[in-house]
């Protein structure tokens, strides 16, 4: 989006299951330190959580297939997934996504200075969506619910909120 400043980019991780954002991050450039430093946000989220069952999945832009990207997936024992080059379908979720926060943030809201206004609304959007806003995929609740019914479900103590405290 087109700022005062310039350009700034925004990118996110999801987690499927849930639809819970776990990863994020605004900045000024679409450079390699984008996608990693979101990638790092996420698996920091979900810590606990990392079985070595987790897919990522990913469009096939340059970012995300980088060596090092692949190399810090493989770390985790993240298995790959990366859609069909000119196929939008496969990445549906992200793009889904991608236009709620343009929709609800973006055009939303009145001029930007820069990053930094960006990001402190991306940040309340990302607690909002990720704690408040209901979604239809499973029953219209938060992705925070959702999650938390799991846990709670499997007799788990581990939560994203309680990852989230340590």
């Amino acid at each position: 989006m087109a700022t005062a400043s310039g350009w700034v980019y925004t990118a996110f991780v999801i987690d499927l299951y849930s639809r819970m954002i776990v990863g994020w991050e605004v900045a000024d450039n679409l450079r390699a330190d984008l996608a990693l430093s979101v990638l790092e946000m996420a698996i920091w989220s979900r810590r606990e959580s990392l079985d070595g069952d987790l897919v990522h999945h990913s469009d096939r832009g340059v970012r995300y297939t980088l060596i090092c990207y692949s190399e810090r997936l493989a770390e985790i024992g993240a298995g790959r997934s990366v859609g069909s080059k000119g196929d939008s379908c496969d990445n549906a979720a992200a793009e889904s996504l991608n236009s709620l926060y343009k929709k609800e943030l973006i055009d939303f809201r009145g001029d930007r200075r820069g990053v930094t206004d960006v990001m402190l609304e991306a940040m309340e959007w990302v607690s909002w969506y990720n704690e408040t806003r209901f979604h239809s995929f499973y029953g219209n609740i938060p992705p925070k619910e959702y999650e938390d019914a799991f846990y709670r479900a499997k007799g788990s103590t581990t939560s994203f909120a309680s990852s989230q405290e340590s």
